[in-house]
């Protein structure tokens, strides 16, 4: 599928979305910042920590109840070891802990990535499984797609201290005690690269899930983001 034909279906469904806003269906709105620390290693492999947490500030439904009020939601903190087996592929696997309330989860990561550069655009395909267990709730499996692009916004090549623009699309399948759900995500960032290894990104997270089931849910996370390379 070429990328035009691709943001021409992305753009059909996400105007069905819009037009399904009217009727009942609740979203968040909240900070969602993060860390992430890449460690080159020997023989093309590198390690990656990243710590995120996720925080309410508003909610309720359209055309409904709203509820302005701060609540701390959750913590996240992975590492994931990545080896380069190609000249634009790597695989990946790792762990990930969840902090939530009283809770906490435990999930297993696998991830295939491939990098294509072009004229001024670089695009980056995942994807990756993962598997989610807790004793409170029943396991969790999921299948994921993301297709990411980067642009320099000065010249070719995003250089120290120029800006840049990123855009991730991700479709997300749940599969989760004998039900089913997909999740969309749609995330432009704004980036700043302050030195070849410190990275700033600053943009909004839109998530939409369980419109398959008429209960559509929309959520929207201001992303503060800071890559550091050593």
């Amino acid at each position: 599928m070429s990328i035009n034909k691709f943001h021409l279906v992305l753009f059909i469904v996400f105007s069905q979305f819009s037009n399904n806003i009217s009727a009942q269906s609740s979203y968040l709105f909240g900070l969602l910042p993060s860390i992430n620390v890449n460690y080159k290693l020997e023989n093309d492999w590198s390690l990656n920590t990243k710590l995120e947490s996720r925080h309410l500030l508003r909610s309720g439904e359209f055309n409904g109840i709203i509820e302005r009020k701060y609540n701390y939601i959750l913590t996240d903190l992975s590492m994931i070891a990545a080896k380069k087996v190609g000249l634009n592929s790597r695989v990946a696997s790792g762990y990930l802990i969840r902090f939530e309330e009283e809770k906490l989860f435990h999930r297993f990561i696998q991830q295939y990535t491939v990098l294509q550069r072009l004229t001024n655009l670089r695009l980056a395909h995942r994807l990756s499984t993962d598997q989610t267990f807790s004793p409170m709730e029943k396991p969790e499996f999921r299948l994921r797609y993301r297709i990411a692009s980067e642009v320099a916004l000065d010249g070719q090549s995003v250089d120290p201290r120029e800006f840049y623009f990123k855009f991730n699309n991700e479709y997300l399948n749940s599969w989760q005690d004998y039900g089913y759900d997909l999740e969309i995500r749609l995330v432009p960032l704004l980036g700043y690269n302050l030195k070849s290894t410190n990275k700033i990104e600053m943009g909004l997270d839109y998530r939409v899930n369980s419109f398959l089931n008429n209960n559509t849910r929309h959520s929207f996370w201001v992303n503060l983001n800071w890559f550091i390379e050593l």
